[in-house]
């Protein structure tokens, strides 16, 4: 897979300067490039308590991305998926402590106890007042004697860094720390696994499954599951969680492991609040990237049981971009369309050739979905199918409240409906071709001379023609040849489309960005479309 990088040699290294150049003077970093590489908050206060996490690098922005002011003092940083050395881990002890001493908040692996650990050990020789915290909140895996550390730390950091960033003592922010590590639950799932710089990707899961329990090193989930889509995924996790929560008001931390996109994380938060935790659930963090697994297509859950003073140690303002903040899990507010959007409904009438022949329609454009999908994907976003089928099926939902008797009203309530279910320019342009076409009949024109009216209009606002391959090189053919049949209407539009995979240059719609030798040979997938819809009308009444 291709990465943006340099060599992996150097990758964290650089990672960590880049993001220090970018801090506004708010990081540094301790001298001791390539084996020390530690993150330091240039304002820190050695009058407080000082709050010191690491890793391995891979997780980010854990852990140098929540260095600052209510959160870390400090991050001690590995290579990928690697400990830091117990030199570098000292190195950020001496250079953050003073008197009022330091808390380590170490996730649970072998390597990082060992190593923060000792560290600790030697600080204490130098005379700091050291306390370190073993985070554990993986579920995932109930029989382990040691359960492993994963995006449950954030809660510790988030509420030990407002204790230690309003005064409080050493004793006081270890023992907030060991309460929160108590009360700490998470669990993941995945679609795929990690690339880990410089190595070969490992393909372990098939198409359809997911792996339930996962690690944040790319270590194997402890069960290959089923995945049939977010929502059945959060049951699943929730299912996994619930056992373990308690009583009382609870916070969610939606996490994001490296590789789900926005779009599917606020899903994700969707699905939460519509699944079994969401009675426990009354605050969240995220949904957002803070414990990743480099580009990890896949998400973690972790849940804490909060008093009052917890919620206000995670609501605690902190100037840190990484840090989405704590917000209530609300309800989805809804306020009413302005005056003149709201649809005034015609009155609905039947007509069963008409209602057959538009079911025919947009059944033949379902049918198309995938094939215009792939066609489109070798010159657009691979959508129009997807698009013109999503709008097919609300369609035929509409059909018991359309004014079928009426070819006027007809008209205009299908572009009303376009308008409003059909995304994109392909939406907007089809709401005005029907809109036009009924504007056409309640002039007098007859159905074949409405949709010829909507279609001239389509062409005056869209700034298309004939020749600039678009759907217009089917549709005007097809339209034009209407009147000796609906067999010559789509021999006329197959022609019509078939003629775009010979033009090199588009002059409108998303193809017209693109170079010659991505679109010839391909017909446009809008003309396409026209086509088969005429082939599929014909084929209806042969």
């Amino acid at each position: 897979m291709k990465q943006f990088m340099n060599s992996k040699d150097t990758l964290v290294t650089e990672a960590i300067d880049g993001l220090l150049r970018v801090s506004g003077g708010k990081l540094a970093r301790l001298d001791g490039y390539p084996h020390i590489k530690v993150v330091i908050r240039t304002d820190f206060d050695r009058s407080k308590v000082a709050l010191i996490s690491g890793g391995g690098a891979g997780h980010e922005p854990s852990h140098a991305g929540f260095v600052g002011q209510g959160m870390l003092t400090a991050a001690v940083c590995g290579d990928v998926f690697a400990s830091p050395s117990v030199d570098a881990v000292l190195a950020g002890i001496l250079a953050v402590t003073g008197d009022a001493g330091c808390l380590l908040i170490v996730k649970n692996y072998t390597g990082d106890r060992l190593n923060f650990g000792l560290a600790a050990e030697r600080a204490r020789t130098f005379g700091r007042r050291v306390s370190m915290v073993i985070v554990d909140d993986d579920i995932a895996l109930p029989h382990l004697p040691q359960a492993r550390g994963v995006a449950g730390t954030l809660f510790v950091h988030k509420i030990a860094g407002a204790l230690a960033e309003a005064g409080a003592d050493l004793e006081t922010v270890t023992a907030a720390a060991q309460r929160v590590i108590k009360g700490a639950i998470s669990i993941g799932m995945s679609l795929d696994t990690c690339t880990v710089p410089g190595s070969p990707k490992e393909d372990r899961l098939a198409f359809g499954k997911a792996e339930l329990g996962l690690g944040i090193h790319g270590e194997a989930g402890i069960e290959v599951v089923d995945f049939a889509g977010a929502k059945a995924a959060m049951a699943m996790v929730a299912e996994r969680l619930l056992p373990h929560t308690s009583e009382g008001p609870h916070v969610a931390l939606l996490n994001n492991l490296g590789g789900a996109t926005p779009l599917e994380m606020s899903v994700l938060a969707e699905e939460l609040a519509r699944s079994s935790l969401a009675d426990r659930v009354k605050w969240v963090i995220g949904p957002a990237e803070m414990m990743t697994s480099l580009d990890m297509q896949g998400f973690s859950i972790s849940l804490l049981p909060v008093s009052d003073a917890e919620v206000q140690a995670l609501a605690a303002p902190v100037n840190l971009s990484a840090w989405p903040g704590l917000n209530p899990l609300g309800e989805v507010m809804v306020r009413p369309l302005p005056d003149g959007l709201t649809p005034i409904l015609p009155l609905p009438s039947a007509h069963p050739a008409r209602r057959a022949l538009i079911e025919q329609c947009c059944v033949a454009m379902i049918a198309a979905e995938k094939d215009l999908n792939a066609l489109d994907a070798k010159s657009g976003d691979g959508d129009t199918g997807s698009t013109l089928a999503a709008a097919a099926r609300s369609l035929i939902g509409a059909l018991d409240r359309l004014p079928l008797a009426d070819t006027t009203q007809l008209f205009r309530s299908v572009g009303m409906e376009l308008s409003q279910t059909m995304g994109g320019s392909s939406g907007v342009l089809l709401a005005i071709f029907f809109a036009a076409a009924g504007d056409a009949s309640a002039s007098g024109k007859d159905w074949i001379g409405s949709l010829e009216a909507g279609l001239d209009r389509v062409c005056q606002v869209g700034g298309a023609a004939p020749g600039d391959r678009t759907f217009i090189d089917a549709l005007a053919p097809a339209l034009a040849a209407l009147p000796k049949g609906v067999a010559a209407a789509a021999a006329a539009a197959r022609n019509g489309a078939d003629l775009t995979a010979g033009m090199t240059r588009a002059r409108a719609g998303r193809s017209a960005y693109l170079a010659a030798d991505k679109l010839v040979g391909h017909n446009d997938p809008g003309a396409e479309g026209v086509a088969r819809l005429f082939e599929d009308q014909a084929g209806m009444r042969s």
